[in-house]
């Protein structure tokens, strides 16, 4: 059984949250809204995330501020970036905080759906079976293969399969 990516949307607007909540959640993913930017680094805290969703227009606390006190304590979380407000500033400084991507409001639900596709994909957030067991194929036969001081192409001559 796969576990479920888990999402925080950060945005001060209720019935957005509410919206994304919905439709994110019959997609399968496991989502949490928070409406206080200031309540986001202690959910963080709680809770373990796989991606952001985050609004840079908030009263309290811009999106940039919140960025950098969320990339400070976590490098590595795929954060999304939506505004109403999209300017070339903010997205260069979004960017320099290394988020995945800058989506201007509104947007398109099928679009949104690609990109929190596409981060799951290459942040390697979750992996089908199939793939899964490729893996561990590939890493029990490089194990023996090391093991038994085999080259690649040794291990190519004595099976009948490529290289590669």
């Amino acid at each position: 059984m796969l576990k479920k990516v888990r999402i925080l949307i950060v945005d001060d607007d209720p019935d957005v949250c509410e919206y994304l909540q919905k439709f994110l959640s019959k997609d399968g993913y496991d989502v949490t809204t928070v409406s206080q930017p200031a309540m986001v680094l202690d959910e963080l805290k709680e809770k373990a995330y796989q991606i952001i969703i985050l609004d840079l227009k908030m009263p309290g606390m811009s999106g940039e501020e919140l960025l950098r006190r969320i990339r400070a304590v976590d490098s590595d979380i795929c954060i999304i970036i939506y505004t109403g407000y999209p300017s070339v500033d903010s997205a260069v400084e979004t960017m320099k905080q290394q988020v995945f991507d800058y989506i201007k409001k509104p947007f398109n639900i099928e679009d949104f759906r690609a990109v929190i596709r596409k981060a799951v994909q290459e942040k390697g957030l979750i992996v089908s079976p199939e793939i899964r067991l490729n893996q561990e194929i590939g890493q029990k036969i490089r194990t023996l293969r090391k093991k038994k001081n085999l080259t690649l192409k040794q291990l190519a001559n004595r099976t009948g399969l490529s290289v590669s």
